[in-house]
């Protein structure tokens, strides 16, 4: 669909080095801006849909209290599981 926009002369110029330098069109940025800003949101302004983590089994066995931060703390700095130091 074509329309006609009166955007301000900086933003366009701005708009279009992007556009540039990520090998793209001015349309294209248009309508990824469109889009992320008619996204669905919360009543805070925060995206609804949250990414979701589903490729473990649970905490490492090094992690003896959840519910504290120590604990978690603790664990990282040992450096223990797959992604530790």
């Amino acid at each position: 669909m074509r329309t006609t926009l009166d955007l301000n002369s900086e933003l366009v110029a701005q708009a279009k080095a992007t556009a540039v330098r990520e090998r793209t069109t001015l349309t294209r940025l248009v309508e990824e801006g469109l889009a992320l800003r008619l996204r669905p949101t919360s009543g805070t302004g925060q995206v609804v849909a949250l990414p979701v983590f589903d490729g473990g089994s649970g905490l490492l066995p090094a992690v003896e209290d959840a519910l504290t931060n120590r604990a978690l703390w603790d664990a990282m700095e040992e450096g223990e599981g797959p992604h530790g130091a």
